[in-house]
Parts: structure tokens; sequence; C-alpha cells
């Protein structure tokens, strides 16, 4: 897949935020629409020093979820519930991730570092590390070159955010549009943004809406046009054809 081309599109200003509802005091992930520059998010909020939040692929028997549902199934049989989830990274025909993946800490994709075609490849990318109690948006090269542990990793491209700033290759006026979703996390280390686009948005207003509005210091784009939420405080919960990596948050049935 090439890196997709950047034209002209204009997009208006203002803030509306609705919704928001205590982190503290949710019994649930903190899910809600909001607005920016005439263009619609849903976002839900986590924290990874509460919420179990894992990546999802295959079952035990080694046979891919790809949706929503089929996680839903299989965490019932435990006594558990999907209480989030969002695809979480790109993937070949067959499903496999594209990158890096590292699931309970068991690798099943390698780490790439160099350029190549379509989004992923347009560098710098990223990963989204969750640790215990903790997670992180790292850029791949400084992964590499540090490899800090993470018990589920998924590498995705090309970041949003680096360090405050947006990815350099980013165009306000491209009119290269989709539905969109990512991941930022917020300077804290553990309240973690999953966002999906409401309507279609290019690079550069998906990556301000991380970095002026969630303030997250580093994002990472999931994957667009196949971009799909399970949120069930908001009553939704995407369908489609079948994805590969999966991030969800896991609670006790009630």
């Amino acid at each position: 897949m090439r890196p997709e081309r950047f034209g002209r599109a204009v997009f208006g200003a203002g803030l509306l935020i609705a919704g928001v509802l205590p982190l503290a005091a949710a019994a649930a992930p903190d899910c809600r629409t909001m607005s920016y520059e005439d263009n619609g998010y849903t976002v839900c909020t986590l924290r990874a020093d509460r919420d179990e939040i894992r990546l999802f692929h295959s079952d035990a028997a080694g046979n891919l979820y790809g949706g929503f549902s089929a996680i839903e199934a299989d965490l019932a049989r435990q006594g558990k519930t999907l209480t989030f989830a969002m695809n979480a990274g790109m993937y070949h025909g067959d499903r496999r991730p594209v990158g890096l993946y590292l699931e309970n800490g068991q690798k099943s994709g390698p780490l790439v570092t160099r350029d190549g075609p379509g989004n992923f490849g347009l560098l710098p990318n990223g990963i989204f590390c969750i640790q215990t109690d903790r997670a992180r948006v790292i850029e791949s090269r400084a992964y590499a070159a540090n490899l800090p542990e993470c018990r589920y990793a998924t590498q995705s491209g090309p970041m949003l955010v680096i360090d405050g700033k947006l990815h350099p290759r980013f165009l306000p006026d491209s009119d290269s549009l989709f539905v969109r979703n990512g991941v930022g996390v917020e300077a804290d280390g553990v309240t973690v943004d999953f966002v999906i686009s409401d309507n279609r948005v290019n690079f550069d207003s998906f990556g301000r809406f991380f970095r002026d509005v969630l303030k997250t210091p580093n994002a990472l784009y999931f994957d667009g046009k196949v971009s799909r939420i399970h949120a069930p405080s908001m009553g939704r919960s995407d369908t489609g054809f079948p994805l590969g990596p999966i991030v969800g948050s896991v609670a006790p049935a009630e």
C-alpha cells in the first residue's frame, strides 16, 4: 500500500466537548463524543493503572477473533466482559500483524524500523506498549534502541504526535480523507485516549485533535477505512469484515 496522496481540504474552527465524566468515578470506560474544527470524534479514555487493557488476535486454539463479538463470546466463557475495543494496527491479507505484535509477552510479529509503502512505512511510525500499570506510545526506532518491557505491544504508523509535535509529513490542506482511529497516552503515563473520527478527516486534523485537545505528547495512528469501535456504554458496536489486532478492556461480568 503506497503512502496516501495529500491535497487540499479546508476546515473551520471551534471546540465542543460533550458528556465528559470524572474519570475516577467512571465505572466503565469514559466514552463520549467530542468535536473540533467541524470534525466529530468518539473518544474512550481508560487508565492503565486501573483498567485491564489487552490486545487480542486469536483464541487459545489459534482461531482468529476477527471482530468484537468473537472476543465477547470467549470472555463470557471466562466470566468476563469486553467493556471497550477497537482495531489496533495494520495487518496482512491473512490478518497477521504487519509489524511488531506482543500478546501477554509472546511475540508474533517482527519489529519494522525501515521506511516502506503505505501509511505503516511513513516514518516515523510507532508502538503502543501496555506495561504493568502504565502505557506508552513509543517511536519505533526508540523502541529498538531501548527495548522496553511490554506485556502487550502493537506497531502501526504513522506516529500522529511525537514529543508534542505533529508528524513532519502531515499537510493541513490534504484531501486524503478517511474515517481514522488511533491512540494517545497523556503525560501522566496512565491515561490512555482511544479515538475514532465520526467523519472523514486527514492526518493533520486527526493529529491536531490528539495534540491540541487531548494534550497527548505522543499518539499513534491505527488505521483508516477499516476503523471500528466497540463502546457498549454508548450502545455502539461496529461490524464489518474480519480485523487483525484488536485492543480492548476487560472486566468481570456482572
